[in-house]
């Protein structure tokens, strides 16, 4: 069976901004009027997006939201490229590229999902949980961050077994939507667990049973570190995981090979695009035994 080749419904368009809000640290969210990106768009894809007309090269980032005909992304001021972003204002216009790569797929045997972003991953986490609203009893966040949080946490409504009491602190569009989620930090943030991600992943996970167990999935976005660790969670309790890795790109349409990464296959090790063959892989392809 050939697989489709995702590279077919790239699209470059001009996009309004529509908003462009900053949080703390340097951390915006930008929305874009981007028609045919919103209508194509699937949790895990990117947009390549010209910062300014003095900087040639694009720079990738994350979807995390997309209405009718808008597109909501969340990046961080890290070098030239996103410092220029941070000066574009409403009502002016962004080149993109878009949407990119294979989004995360959905197995309907695993119905029960666990959600892991960190820092700047988190944007395809809310994507994804915003498409399994549906299913929410059955999905379960956990975002982390040693930056104030570019939302205002708030007691969560929604109870999660296995947790200590005193780790209460969620996402508040994930509250309105039924879906349950927990925060993750080293700072001392208040109702926030005091360490690491992996660390909520995993009483999540020893309070579930076989059965549950046997239904759940892992999707994960983040640092690399991050990614790793999740991946041990993942074998530790013999579950699949996906991962959407992080990566320096050049074109972003797999013509330049920049973004490669080492895969591992049953047949070997073999090099992949970050941009087109990915971004998101399975764990156990990245982080082998």
């Amino acid at each position: 069976m050939k697989h489709p080749d995702h590279r077919e419904s790239i699209f470059q368009e001009d996009a309004e901004i529509i908003s462009h809000d900053c949080h703390p640290c340097e951390q915006y969210v930008l929305r874009l009027r981007a028609p045919y990106c919103a209508a194509k768009a699937r949790p895990g894809q990117f947009v390549h997006i010209r910062c300014g007309d003095a900087l040639p090269m694009r720079r990738p980032i994350s979807i995390m939201r997309v209405g009718d005909d808008r597109i909501d992304l969340l990046y961080k001021v890290v070098g030239a490229g996103t410092r220029l972003l941070s000066q574009r204002r409403v009502g002016e216009s962004l080149n993109l590229l878009g949407p990119i790569g294979k989004p995360f797929p959905l197995n309907p045997e695993r119905p029960r999902r666990l959600l892991i972003g960190g820092g700047v991953g988190m944007p395809p986490m809310i994507f994804l949980a915003e498409t399994l609203k549906a299913a929410a009893s059955d999905t379960f966040v956990i975002l982390g961050s040693e930056i104030p949080f570019p939302f205002l946490p708030k007691p969560s409504a929604l109870l999660v077994p296995g947790l200590p009491d005193s780790v209460i602190g969620a996402m508040p569009l994930l509250d309105d939507w039924g879906i349950a989620s927990r925060l993750a930090s080293l700072q001392g943030f208040a109702g926030c667990h005091q360490g690491y991600v992996t660390d909520l992943a995993r009483a999540w996970l020893e309070h579930s049973d076989p059965g549950q167990l046997a239904d759940t999935e892992l999707f994960a976005c983040g640092p690399h570190a991050m990614l790793e660790a999740v991946a041990t969670v993942a074998r530790d309790y013999t579950l699949p995981a996906r991962l959407s890795l992080e990566e320096y790109m050049a074109c972003g349409v797999g013509g330049c090979a920049g973004c490669v990464v080492e895969i591992h296959t049953p047949q070997g090790p073999t090099m992949k695009r970050v941009c087109v063959d990915g971004p998101v892989f399975k764990a156990s392809e990245v982080f082998p035994v």
